[in-house]
C-alpha cells in the first residue's frame, strides 16, 4: 500500500522488551520491517473492524475485456 510523500505522520510507540522481540521476530518471518508491520497489523485490525475507509474500484478493475 504505497503512499503519496506527506501522507503518513510519525509518533513514537513504546513497548516493553519482550513485545518488542515478538515484532521483530514475526516481521522477521513475513520479510517487513518492524515499521512495516505495525503498519500491516493496524491496516488489518482497522480493516476487519469497518473502521477503514473503503477503496473505490477503477473502472478498469471491473474484470471485463475490453
Amino acid at each position: 500500500m504505497p503512499k503519496e510523500k506527506g501522507d503518513t505522520k510519525s509518533f513514537i510507540l513504546r513497548v516493553d522488551s519482550a513485545t518488542m522481540g515478538a515484532l521483530e521476530k514475526w516481521a522477521a518471518d513475513e520479510f517487513r520491517s518492524v515499521n512495516g508491520q505495525l503498519q500491516w497489523i493496524i491496516t488489518e485490525a482497522l480493516r476487519k473492524s469497518g473502521r477503514l475507509p473503503k477503496k473505490k474500484k477503477r473502472s478498469s478493475d471491473d474484470g471485463e475485456a475490453g
